[in-house]
């Protein structure tokens, strides 16, 4: 079930006035990515390259991809070089595409309760929270979000209480640790070439 943590990140349609709230962007993209899921029997199916024109096109306008990516690398990312910075958001990103995209065939009747948000008028970072509601238990789903120029933008989730950006900051921390920047974007590469991805099911 934690693949659902994933869901928005990875097909939500951008359909959001720039005056939304965090918490009405999460509402109306949770229900556009269940309605793309619904009518869309590729991405049902983990169709890759359909999933990743999803996230280039529509997804990466809601994401900071930048800090998800730098969060996860963690202090390590200040030592990378531009361009190793570029090469380990396009893997980081693949990865995550590849890691859940065999997830999307489990949508079926979800529907996503979005809580009422715990935020004051002038906070510029929050956390949304929600639950994914379907024939099994709720699943715990929250999104950390920032207020940027150019509207709020999403750069880390939670699944049943696992940040995503932290379980992977411990992981690429022992690689880097081992090979270094270079030895990290390597394994990236070669597990998305092998399609030998983290299961997050």
């Amino acid at each position: 079930m934690a693949s659902l943590g994933a869901l928005v990140l990875l097909v939500a349609p951008v359909v959001r006035a720039a005056e939304d709230g965090p918490d009405e962007m999460i509402r109306q993209l949770s229900t556009d990515v269940l309605n793309n899921i619904k009518a869309d029997k590729d991405v049902q199916k983990g169709d890759v390259s359909k999933i990743t024109s999803f996230v280039d096109s529509k997804v990466m306008p809601n994401v900071n991809f930048i800090r998800m990516t730098a969060s996860a690398v963690g202090r390590n990312w200040r030592q990378a070089t531009p361009e190793q910075q570029k090469r380990l958001q396009e893997e980081f990103k693949n990865m995550l595409v590849r890691t859940y995209s065999g997830a999307l065939s489990q949508v079926k009747d979800q529907t996503v309760d979005v809580k009422p948000l715990r935020a004051g008028a002038a906070d510029t970072e929050v956390i949304v929270r929600t639950l994914v509601i379907g024939r099994g238990d709720p699943v715990q789903l929250d999104y950390r979000m920032e207020k940027t120029p150019a509207g709020w933008k999403i750069y880390d989730f939670n699944v049943l209480g696992v940040w995503m950006v932290e379980t992977y900051r411990t992981q690429f921390a022992q690689e880097i640790s081992a090979r270094g920047i270079d030895g990290l974007i390597a394994t990236l590469t070669q597990r998305n070439k092998s399609g030998a991805v983290d299961k997050k099911s």
